[in-house]
């Protein structure tokens, strides 16, 4: 199976979650095999596919991918079936050899500097984050002048709080709606100062 990108066909590598046997070579592949599919969607060894000299790189190291990418003339996406996402996911990709060790040296050169590059990077995300956190603070204090003193730092905080799919995380509320400010307050309110959770429980 393949699928085109910008500059070259990109060739996609399954990882068989059952008992596979080749189309063309008849041979047992078994579970944890890497096949292709023809265009009749049998499966085919990578061998019988013409990639068994490429070696795989999995996925986590983004600049080491990207690098080995560029430095191999073949290479393809492999993706395995997540049952409980019920989508494909990519695993990695298998690129040539020499790229793969060229790739691998140029990002030892590199290391140091990349490291700072994430460094600040971090950096400029955290002083971003507190910087929203502030303002959302200082909204509340304008919609809710008579809250007690500080409350609306403890409020910004926590509906705020990153990856917490919380009202704060919402597109309105980086927009800093009345709405997603109210239902912040609420919530603040609802927990803190009522026995809602008992009620709930």
């Amino acid at each position: 199976m393949e699928k085109r990108s910008k500059d070259k066909t990109e060739i996609v590598v399954f990882i068989c979650l059952g008992d596979f046997t080749c189309f063309e070579c008849e041979e047992n592949l078994g579970r944890g095999a890497f096949i292709t599919l023809d265009k009749n969607k049998n499966a085919l060894c990578l061998s019988c596919s013409d990639l068994h000299h490429l070696v795989f790189l999995p996925s986590g190291n983004t600049a080491l991918t990207r690098r080995s990418k560029k430095h191999s003339t073949l290479y393809a996406v492999v993706l395995k079936w997540s049952r409980s996402r019920k989508r494909y996911e990519r695993q990695g990709i298998l690129v040539e050899e020499e790229a793969l060790e060229k790739a691998e040296r140029e990002c030892l050169a590199d290391a140091e500097i990349r490291e700072r590059i994430r460094e600040r990077e971090a950096l400029r995300r955290q002083l971003f984050e507190e910087k929203y956190v502030d303002e959302f603070s200082r909204k509340i204090r304008e919609l809710f002048p008579h809250a007690p003193k500080g409350v609306e730092k403890k409020i910004a905080g926590h509906a705020c709080q990153k990856y917490s799919g919380r009202v704060g995380r919402s597109a309105e509320a980086k927009q800093y709606s009345p709405e997603a400010i109210n239902l912040a307050v609420r919530a603040y309110i609802r927990h803190n100062e009522t026995n809602y959770d008992e009620l709930l429980i």
